[in-house]
């Protein structure tokens, strides 16, 4: 919806804006109907500013339902939204500099006397660093710059940088949030007392978000440069140098939320949405504005990350940052549309204009705001915008945000960020040069749309003092230099390309997806491939991927990963059936993950392992289900010939009263489960045929049916990665007899009752069972010999947080077994995982 906060790009609007897009990409519009249209934003910012200056002024936000300002404590707590107000005409100051931009100079500068005049700073009241930074402080030296622009041609000579005085002074009772041993600020401070002392009402919160802590830099550095002041700039790199220490160094991702103190990431999930979304937007325009070339190869360093792991054409996608295999959800929040515009500020505009077009359609849908660049595609674009605005977001006290786009039902709220933000844009896009009061290149752009003047980079800032360079001594890489503004009339000189990439998602989105029963593609005289009836490993349903456009990659972990690109279909009919082919197999795999069914574990019982080795085991969607099974199904395993038990298994008489040990691949699970029942096995354990693939790194595998009735199929079959099976395998390879235990979870080793059966009578004498409470499938447990007051050995069994892929073995002084065997080569597997252990914990932790 539209008044959804959004980091919206204008840079990257007025890359393309003053790029001079070819007008052959579409018919341009008439000069008059943009004329038109720029008229229309014109009258429609004033209807919602000027109702404010009506019915809320000096209120923080007008309530254009009720026609009322709404002041804070004596409205109903919206909870934190209500921390962007601070009693400080929060809508007046965040409007100045786009009075200034709209040529709307008179009252430009009386709104500057008003702030001047009536606002006031030392307010007894708790507000948000992040919002009263990006809008507060941003709209006073937004403000600044217009009224220094404006004197210098030689209007507002009355003007004594009062607007900087109070951003200074609304900087310094910001920087108290920044006391804390990491230099991240606190999420809240009181602009009278700070965050120290009961008085305050603040300051014992652990957690921020990275977004929160990182999206800082430009305000402050402007501040410094404006007043000399080096301390704001000090603080704000200080903060982004501890953030990009806390990277994760595999995947170079960060979290979504962190640690203000330890530093320990809160919420490991990472996107370019909601929590994210400015830290990179800071990054890439703090070298644009500063011109220190770390913030730029920072950047670089997330973006390739972003492209390999987030970034699933045309969608963005949260990952897990340990796991960056694994996605955290399966659907997008508003925030990350401000992503393709500084794709396009970067320069890679492929992925700009597909995820673009993908938000665009869902807006068509749902009549909530994309973002919007100028391409003059985005003419028309901007033409559904206004439309939108005025049909379902304009009421007669200005416009309302909409609290549900199924209903068009609204809610009595009308933020600020909507006058500082989408009538820049607006404007932008239907104004001619001659129309703007300055130009605009000469300026970036803060994540609220303030207005920072680019010669700050040349601001001197020589005291400084000196700054955590995390990054010293270490050379520079040209490789992550790629400069942005480039020419797509070089790039892409075929004036179909954008409309090449947009077609099939428009469709898609719609799901109108017309299929003509005539001139159907040559060799595709059929109707199109369903994703419920896809087989990875059948060659023709290969064939017609590839005709779509859609390429399968194998991945390390197991699985296979599904990617588009609509110009690399055989026609647009092709690209329309990949593009539906992608949207089915998301609703599959959306539908499969609200089936998802918990783990499973496959427990080795017999010497010299006694239950405490546990491998997590992915379930399947047909046979026995052990969650019902009190206490699981225990037996002897073998190998099953043909190993891959895709047909009539030729040693059947071994397998008959044993768990068939299987490899994935060639055949269907249930097919495999039907060869090893019929041959008389109790249950079954497919092992992974991908090398080097382990449940520590890959998300939980679950075993699907094959389409038709499993019914039939009555023994429990389970799945373990290759690492977890070569586990199992090895441990066959060296004791021949090995037990197991198919459950639900793990059992103590005196469930069992019997699994010490065959140990002497002395290793009785000093071991007595533990308690029979099953060991839960959350934890990971760690069995030593300890000593009670008796003298007796017991089992001591300590849970610890998460979901472990096996369980140490802590033999201790116990007897071998069969003549002193040791398990050395399990062991040396086992060992290869221990280093990451602590991070999955947390991670499973987080999960659950």
């Amino acid at each position: 919806m539209w008044m959804l906060h959004s980091a919206t790009m204008l840079p990257a609007f007025l890359l393309l804006f003053f790029m001079g897009t070819s007008s052959r990409l579409s018919e341009a519009m008439s000069r008059d109907e943009k004329n038109k249209l720029r008229n229309q934003v014109l009258e429609m910012f004033d209807h919602a500013y000027q109702n404010y200056m009506d019915h809320a002024y000096p209120a923080d936000e007008l309530m254009p339902l009720t026609c009322r300002g709404r002041v804070r404590g004596l409205e109903p707590s919206r909870g934190d939204v209500d921390d962007a107000l601070g009693k400080f005409s929060l809508t007046l100051i965040d409007t100045l500099d786009t009075l200034a931009l709209l040529n709307k100079t008179a009252e430009f500068e009386k709104a500057v006397r008003r702030v001047v005049t009536d606002v006031r700073l030392d307010n007894d009241i708790v507000v948000s660093v992040f919002e009263t930074n990006i809008r507060v402080l941003g709209g006073l030296l937004g403000g600044h710059s217009m009224a220094v622009m404006l004197k210098e041609s030689g209007r507002m000579l009355w003007y004594q940088d009062e607007l900087l005085h109070m951003a200074k002074d609304l900087g310094l009772r910001l920087l108290p949030a920044f006391n804390t041993s990491s230099g991240l600020p606190y999420p809240r401070v009181n602009l009278r007392f700070g965050v120290r002392g009961p008085e305050t009402r603040t300051g014992t919160e652990t957690d921020t978000c990275t977004a929160c802590a990182g999206t800082i830099i430009l305000e402050f550095a402007a501040l410094s440069r404006f007043t000399g002041d080096p301390t704001f700039e000090a603080h704000a790199r200080r903060a982004l140098d501890f953030l990009w220490e806390k990277r994760q160094r595999h995947s170079n991702l960060v979290g979504t939320t962190i640690n203000i103190h330890s530093g320990e990431w809160v919420r490991r999930d990472s996107g370019v949405g909601a929590g994210i979304d400015s830290y990179y937007e800071y990054l890439l325009k703090a070298y644009i504005l500063l011109g220190d070339d770390q913030f730029l190869q920072r950047f670089n360093t997330h973006y390739a990350s972003i492209m390999k792991y987030i970034s699933q054409p045309p969608l963005l996608l949260d990952v897990h940052i340990h796991k960056p295999l694994l996605p955290a959800r399966t659907w997008m929040d508003s925030l990350l549309a401000f992503f393709p515009g500084l794709q396009v500020l970067k320069g890679d505009i492929r992925p700009a204009i597909e995820t673009h077009e993908m938000l665009y359609q869902v807006t068509k849908k749902h009549n909530f705001l994309p973002e919007a660049t100028r391409d003059p595609y985005y003419l028309e674009v901007g033409r559904t915008i206004l439309e939108n605005l005025n049909r379902f977001a304009r009421v007669p006290c200005g416009f309302a945000a909409m609290k549900d786009v199924r209903t068009g039902s609204h809610e009595d709220r009308m933020d600020s960020f909507f006058l500082a933000e989408m009538f820049k844009y607006l404007f932008l896009l239907f104004a001619e040069e001659e129309d703007l009061p300055f130009n605009v290149e000469d300026y970036i752009f803060t994540t609220e749309a303030h207005l920072l003047p680019l010669s700050l980079s040349t601001a001197s800032n020589s005291q400084a003092p000196t700054l955590v360079n995390n990054m010293a001594g270490e050379e520079l890489d040209d490789s992550n230099f790629e400069w942005t503004c480039p020419n797509t009339r070089l790039l892409f000189p075929d004036p179909a390309f954008p409309r090449n990439l947009r077609e099939p998602i428009r469709s898609a989105v719609d799901k109108s997806c017309p299929h003509p029963t005539t001139h159907r593609d040559p060799g595709m005289g059929r109707p199109p491939l369903r994703a419920q009836d896809f087989m990875a490993n059948n060659p023709e349903h290969l064939e017609l991927l590839r005709r779509m456009g859609v390429s399968l990659i194998h991945l390390k972990d197991g699985r296979v990963q599904l990617v588009q690109h609509a110009t690399q279909a055989v026609s647009a009919v092709a690209a329309e059936d990949g593009m539906r082919f992608m949207q089915e197999m998301m609703e599959l795999s959306s539908q499969q993950q609200k089936e998802q069914l918990p783990p499973r574990a496959v427990q080795i019982i017999s010497p010299p392992f006694f239950g405490r080795v546990v491998l997590t085991a992915g379930p399947a969607q047909f046979g026995m289900d052990l969650s019902k099974s009190s206490s699981g199904v225990r037996g002897f395993v073998t190998i099953a010939e043909p190993y891959n038990g895709c047909s009539v298994l030729s040693n059947g008489e071994i397998v008959a009263g044993r768990i068939a040990l299987l490899q994935r691949g060639q055949c269907m699970f249930a097919e495999k489960a039907r060869h090893i029942q019929k041959a008389g096995a109790i249950g079954g354990i497919v092992i992974d045929d991908n090398e080097g693939s382990s449940s520590d790194t890959a998300p939980l595998f679950q075993m699907a049916g094959d389409g038709r009735n499993t019914d039939d199929v009555t023994l429990p079959l389970l799945f373990l990665f290759h690492k977890e099976g070569n586990i199992l395998l090895e441990a066959l390879k060296e004791y021949r007899e090995v037990e197991v235990l198919l459950s639900d979870k793990a059992r103590d080793r005196g469930t069992d009752g019997a699994e010490e059966e065959d140990c002497s009578t002395e290793e009785k004498d000093h071991t007595s069972p533990a308690s029979s409470e099953p060991v839960h499938q959350s934890q990971v447990t760690i069995q030593e010999q300890t000593t009670d007051d008796s003298g007796v050995g017991q089992e001591s069994v300590q849970p610890a947080e998460g979901l472990g892929s096996y369980v140490p073995v802590a033999v201790g002084e116990e007897p071998a077994v069969d003549g002193d065997h040791s398990s050395q080569s399990v062991d040396s597997l086992m060992a290869d995982w221990e280093e990451d252990l602590e991070a999955f914990k947390q991670m499973e932790k987080d999960e659950l």
